[in-house]
């Protein structure tokens, strides 16, 4: 074999063809790596999210002083010298709990005396005297009852005229409307269901089993129908009430989670349907309303109808169909969620690394912009708005700088937090613009709550009816909440109320009954 056989191409083009076979399996092995990283990344995500604590609190003096310098943050020139006692650690002892846990109860006393043939004194014989007593308080708890309550409405006739004259005068008493026609519903135990179920968040077909326990055959299909004809015939009122007056407000807040609905039309039972949430922000005025509404999607078209002639502010996520709404709705986005990312990515990498890691870096600069908000919270709107300028400003100019400054994989946690924040920064920051906007939409988050804990315990809607239902209530039932109202007690309230009242030529008269008209006593929450 010659030399030319035994290689084919010259050295030069056979060494060019090495050359590139090495980089192939280089950029071959780097792909491997990358992949193997981020495998890795959702291996440590995924047992943190399964065992880990899902608490975000970040002590705020020990990551921030990793990046930022907090001397002047935290210094405060009018603050005393503490002394020696005062920095010494002393339990304190709770004092008065128990009394002020009881003190506007009812009380019930039970006295224990000695009957008279027992007070003769046992040394001498005389009459022994009360000389002092002991007390012992306990809390009881008295069951819900249940009884019947029989209307009975009398008619009145005239002896006189039904001996004499020809026709004869009767007369009935009035009698307040049922809450619904030829039914045993009362406005309480309408009430009573629809509290369980929206607020303690109790399922109708467990309610259906506590009641059985008690000797009460009330089936979950007639408190099914119980809740959506008392919904719909009575609360959709205020709630249509509460929507007009919510998009006259300036500050919004919005939101959606997905709800599964079993016999939706031209839609497979599994297929996700959705509730979204809209909310008053932190305006200044002290008439919150939240309001759910359904809609089988979750589409753009939703929150375009809705909002339909507002205009101001509206606090969202990043999901880009708040961003397809008119431009005279401008778009506050959430650092909470730019946050979650950069926290996601530093769980995603081992202990011994997250020190002076980007992610770390990342989620310093939104704790140190939440942090100047924190201090911000007490001030009016408008001197926060100056505050955010000279105090925010500056942090989030360097933010920026940074995040363009980072070279990360894009498919890497990392990358995706650095993506978000860059994709979503012209919403991130307008929250700079008026002093009455927030930083994050957690608000949302936090009224949106209660439907998640509800669903995770009745898990779907049969029909869209009965989610629309669902909707309806639990939006009387949150802006009550929020009102300081107690929800039971506003409900029967309503339910008493509203059957007895013409609002449909006189749609005014539901003013009288929205959350913070002036409502009787006992409709408001006994908290503090």
């Amino acid at each position: 074999m010659n030399k030319n056989e035994k290689y084919p191409l010259n050295q030069t083009e056979y060494i060019q063809q090495l050359v590139e076979k090495c980089k192939a399996q280089e950029e071959k092995i780097t792909m491997l790596e990358n992949k193997m990283d981020w495998l890795v990344e959702q291996i440590r995500l995924s047992k943190h999210k399964q065992f880990g604590a899902s608490s975000e609190k970040t002590t705020f003096e020990g990551q921030m002083s990793l990046v930022f310098n907090e001397t002047e943050g935290f210094q405060r020139d009018n603050l005393p010298e503490p002394t020696l006692e005062e920095i010494t650690y002393k339990r304190k002892k709770a004092v008065g709990h128990k009394e002020e846990l009881l003190a506007d109860l009812p009380v019930q006393t039970i006295e224990y005396t000695l009957a008279e043939d027992k007070t003769d004194c046992p040394e001498c014989g005389e009459k022994m005297h009360v000389m002092g007593k002991e007390v012992r308080r306990e809390l009881k708890i008295i069951p819900a009852q249940v009884e019947v309550v029989e209307h009975v409405k009398y008619v009145y006739s005239c002896r006189s005229c039904e001996k004499n004259a020809e026709s004869v005068p009767i007369i009935k008493t009035t009698i307040p409307e049922p809450v619904i026609k030829g039914s045993i519903a009362s406005p309480s135990a309408v009430a009573h269901i629809m509290t369980q179920k929206f607020v303690n968040a109790v399922p109708i077909y467990r309610q259906e089993q506590d009641y059985k326990r008690h000797g009460i055959e009330l089936s979950r299909q007639t408190m099914s129908n119980w809740v959506n004809r008392c919904s719909l015939d009575w609360l959709q009122p205020i709630y249509e009430a509460l929507k007009g007056q919510l998009i006259k407000r300036e500050v919004l807040c919005a939101d959606e989670t997905t709800l599964q609905v079993l016999r939706e039309p031209g839609k497979k039972a599994t297929t996700n349907s959705y509730m979204w949430l809209y909310r008053t922000g932190s305006d200044g005025l002290n008439q919150p309303i939240i309001i759910y509404e359904y809609q089988p999607s979750r589409s753009a078209h939703h929150p375009k109808v809705f909002l339909k002639g507002y205009k101001g502010y509206l606090h969202a996520d990043g999901y880009d169909a708040y961003h397809k709404l008119p431009n005279t709705i401008i778009i506050c986005g959430c650092l909470a969620h730019a946050r979650r990312k950069f926290e996601e990515a530093l769980k995603s990498i081992p202990s011994s690394e997250q020190l002076g890691s980007g992610a770390l870096v990342g989620k310093s600069y939104c704790d140190k912009l939440f942090h100047i908000e924190e201090g911000l919270k007490d001030l009016p709107s408008e001197e926060r708005y100056e505050k955010r300028l000279k105090l925010a400003k500056p942090v989030w100019d360097a933010y920026l700088a940074w995040l363009k400054s980072v070279n990360a994989l894009p498919k890497s946690a990392l990358g995706k937090a650095i993506a978000y924040s860059l994709g979503q920064w012209k919403y991130l920051q307008n929250y700079l613009l008026d002093g009455r906007c927030e930083i994050s939409n957690n608000r949302s988050e936090r009224s949106i709550k209660p439907f998640v804990i509800g669903r995770k315990n009745f898990l779907f809607a049969n029909t869209p009816l009965g989610a629309k239902a669902s909707a309806i209530t639990y939006s009387i039932i949150e802006t009550a909440k929020e009102n300081n109202l107690n929800p039971f007690e506003y409900l029967r309230y309503l339910f008493e109320q509203l059957p007895n009242v013409d609002f449909q030529k006189n749609p005014e008269v539901l003013q009288k009954y929205l959350p913070w008209a002036n409502l009787p006593e006992e409709c408001y929450s006994k908290k503090k």
